[in-house]
């Protein structure tokens, strides 16, 4: 017997009900999400909230006239709500990702097999759109997060260690302050020196403009340009092709692409190295990343606790900030913030742990 052919039990209605108000607050969720972009990304979000209005109409199909007054949708799909209205970012999507991927219709009987399936689609669907906000994000996100976990860590692990050997406040103070310093330098000029390289090997890998002022005064019958485009991966008949082509068409090639002459600008319409981003620019955000890391641990230090309260409160702060960039790493990869908040947590703390009964064996050894 199918649900709509047998009688619905009090528990059953409950269920329904709690499923068209999700229903409703997802299509409200995505539609929000639309009015905050264009093209096709809009057109995507407005067809989504179309079919969780599809799913809508099934539960009230089945409620009939006990359909009662309209419930609330849960806390995390109101909380998409919220934060949709007010931000529309990759956070919301990711959190949308997530709350597809949760989906009970697959063992629900009450649910048709279409439904489900609708369900798995619309994680990937949301998966898709994540993703390009996540590949945007990918470079400066990852700075942030690699430069303040290795100065939380890093400065933790050298502030606990010297504080366990016993030494007094002010040379924990002291050290952990260079700790800050001497790492976010070093942060910073190995991104300047990464970032300048890059660009170098880039730069000595692009085509030579001036080279293409030689190209009237090849020998047609040699045409050393087929060894260019073999050179650059084509097969030698199609270098072969491709150079007796632009040969063929001179005039015409090179009214397209301008002749580099001494004295004259050559402008690109767009800097081919832009992805590369700026040494200068890389090198300060590397810098004060790693920098407002390393503060944390020596907080305390600085309003003045010592010994056994100023460790406890440091390790304290410094977990709260690496759960923080944990549950967010976990929200933006669309894995569980739970999860990887806590594996942050254990490693930071694990470096932190080593780091300290060092600095008790040292301090035993000589003391």
């Amino acid at each position: 017997m199918t649900s709509t052919e047998r009688t619905p039990t009090p528990a059953d209605i409950r269920r329904w009900r709690r499923y068209l108000a999700d229903e409703r607050a997802e299509a409200s969720v995505y539609r929000d999400l639309a009015q905050r972009r264009t093209g096709e990304e809009k057109e995507i979000l407005l067809a989504l909230a179309d079919a969780e209005g599809r799913h809508e109409q099934h539960w009230l199909d089945l409620l009939g006239d006990q359909v009662g007054k309209p419930l609330r949708g849960d806390v995390r799909t109101r909380m998409l709500g919220f934060l949709a209205r007010r931000f529309g970012s990759v956070f919301v999507l990711a959190l949308a990702q997530r709350a597809e991927a949760r989906s009970p219709y697959a063992t629900d009987a009450d649910a048709t097999p279409q439904m489900a399936a609708d369900e798995q689609v619309h994680e990937e669907v949301v998966r898709a759109l994540a993703a390009r906000g996540r590949q945007r994000l990918s470079g400066t996100f990852r700075a942030a997060v690699f430069g303040a976990n290795d100065g939380l860590v890093s400065n933790l692990a050298l502030v606990l260690g010297v504080s366990a050997s016993g030494v007094a406040t002010h040379v924990v103070l002291l050290t952990g302050v260079s700790g800050l310093l001497a790492g976010a330098l070093s942060m910073g000029a190995g991104e300047y020196v990464s970032v300048r390289s890059q660009r170098e090997l880039l730069e000595a890998s692009s085509p030579n403009p001036a080279t293409r002022s030689a190209l009237p005064h090849l020998d047609v019958d040699a045409n050393e340009l087929t060894l260019v485009y073999r050179a650059r991966g084509m097969s030698p008949a199609d270098a072969q092709a491709r150079a007796s082509e632009t040969l063929r068409t001179l005039e015409a090639y090179t009214s397209e692409i301008p002749v580099a002459t001494p004295g004259a600008a050559t402008a690109p319409a767009e800097d081919e190295h832009e992805a590369v981003g700026n040494g200068w620019s890389a090198a300060v955000s590397s810098f004060c990343f790693f920098a407002s890391g390393a503060l944390v641990p020596i907080l305390p230090y600085l309003f003045g606790l010592g010994g056994t309260a100023a460790v406890l409160v440091s390790a304290g702060l410094v977990g709260i900030v690496l759960l923080a960039t944990g549950a967010i790493v976990g929200l933006l990869s669309g894995g569980s913030p739970l999860k990887r908040a806590l594996r942050q947590l254990a490693i930071g703390y694990g470096a932190a742990a080593a780091t300290y009964v060092l600095g008790l064996l040292f301090g035993t050894a000589l003391g």
